[in-house]
């Protein structure tokens, strides 16, 4: 069995790692699927409901543009477990105070804050992985890491609470998320094991302080890596916006509501998007290494999601409660939403010399888009109604379509027209060699920037 894993580019110190990240996201994911139906059943507007998973979008993307950086600074397990104990402590506030209060304040202010935790938890596993795993294997790794993640938040986050809601309801279904953030947290501090190099060691505050700030300035100094970045938060617009607007579409009465599903059903619907990715982010990262990197992301990713955006609305308004057809949506956005794995590798190439600053501009980026997907939701969702969004996320989509027109980037084993020029394996043995070639020439604080090169392939 860790012969299978190996495969992958895994290795032995790490597997343990990998399936703490699955247990913990399951825990981050409970509500995903369900809050803003129950907070509009608690007499909220949708605006509301959505601004709630908006700000913590906000906040998410804060964590993961610091986790990189404060991982190499001060040991990737300690600021996982400062994650993981920020994320369990905030969320207890949340449910025994924040939502008995019912003052919208309140839970926005305690919920907002709890999203600090989780990408402090995942995007500094990232870190190790960057340093244990060689940087040959890393696009397969990458594929490996976001189906656990996926396995997490969507797969055992979806489904679990559709079978524990009917008995228990929704208040009680969220307490549920405690014993998986809990186990994760646990097998983290027991068998994740520490930085090979802690950067911070060797750097001054002031220094520290450039690394952190390097993530968001390279955005506006750097075209390339701004282009990237934009196409990274349109990448899972629906993965945190349709949560948001999709319960109250298929499950309500309101807002334009068509109520032919029940919420635990609407939850098994959603699932489906994440157990395509289990398949499919391996699968992308494999191909895409082998094929080229920007077109398949062109074509199967934005395309494909521009039209599961729509397809999502009027599936059900061609087909009623027709289950099977819902689930084709899914599978559609699923297998999407996996074909952009080559956005942190080209992010790198792009910043020669600068790849922890592009690795930070990636997390900000990924963070981001769970601030902009349900913001979209919140802003428009007055104005233009559920199917005005859907076609809104679609016409965004059209964008990051024409935006990786823009996109060349020199890939190992092909040439500028994207023909592949030789072999997979000598590709990949000349990787390793060069790969190590440079760590034995640098010195140990220069290390781990040449660990970032391969950390963002894995975000």
């Amino acid at each position: 069995m860790i012969q299978f894993f190996e495969q992958f580019g895994i290795p032995r110190a790490l597997l343990l790692g990998f399936l703490a990240v699955a247990i913990f996201m399951t825990g981050d994911g409970f509500e995903l699927t369900f809050l803003s139906k129950y907070m509009v059943d608690q007499g909220f507007t949708a605006a509301q409901a959505s601004g709630l998973v908006t700000v913590y979008g906000l906040f998410a993307a804060l964590g993961g543009w610091t986790a990189g950086v404060l991982a190499e600074m001060f040991g990737a397990r300690r600021v996982m477990m400062f994650g993981a104990c920020w994320w369990i402590g905030v969320h207890l506030v949340f449910l025994a105070l924040a939502l008995p209060s019912g003052v919208y304040p309140f839970i926005l202010s305690v919920y907002a804050v709890r999203g600090i935790g989780y990408p402090l938890f995942i995007y500094s596993f990232v870190v190790l992985m960057a340093q244990y795993i060689s940087p040959s294997r890393l696009a397969s790794a990458t594929g490996f890491f976001w189906t656990c993640f996926s396995l997490g938040i969507g797969v055992f986050g979806a489904y679990l609470p559709s079978f524990i809601m009917p008995h228990f309801g929704e208040y009680r279904t969220f307490w549920f998320a405690l014993p998986f953030s809990i186990v994760g947290t646990v097998m983290c501090f027991l068998v994740v094991p520490k930085n090979k190099i802690v950067k911070g060691e060797g750097l001054s505050t002031r220094e520290k302080l450039k690394e952190l700030t390097d993530g968001a300035t390279i955005l506006f100094t750097n075209r390339k890596i701004a282009v990237c970045a934009i196409i990274r938060i349109i990448n899972n617009l629906l993965l945190y916006g349709f949560p948001v607007i999709m319960p109250l579409y298929l499950c309500t009465t309101k807002y334009g509501g068509i109520n032919i599903f029940k919420t635990e059903e609407w939850m098994r619907i959603w699932g489906f998007v994440f157990v395509v990715t289990l398949i499919f982010n391996t699968f992308w990262g494999w191909f895409m290494d082998r094929f080229g990197w920007v077109w398949p992301m062109r074509w199967f990713g934005c395309g494909v999601l521009a039209v599961g955006s729509v397809a999502f609305y009027y599936i059900p308004q061609w087909f009623g409660a027709n289950a099977a057809m819902m689930i084709v949506a899914s599978i559609i956005v699923g297998i999407g939403t996996c074909a952009f794995s080559c956005l942190p590798t080209i992010m790198t190439l792009e910043a020669p010399g600068k790849q922890g600053a592009a690795l930070s501009a990636y997390n900000l980026a990924a963070g981001l888009t769970t601030f902009v997907g349900p913001g979209i939701a919140t802003v428009l969702l007055p104005s233009i109604g559920i199917e005005g969004i859907c076609w809104t996320y679609a016409a965004l989509y059209v964008v990051a379509f024409l935006l990786t027109c823009t996109l060349h980037p020199k890939q190992p084993g092909f040439d500028e027209k994207g023909h592949r020029t030789t072999d997979e394996e000598s590709a990949d043995d000349e990787t390793v060699e060069t790969s190590a070639d440079l760590v034995s020439d640098m010195r140990p604080v220069e290390v781990t920037v040449a660990a970032s090169r391969s950390t963002v392939d894995l975000v």
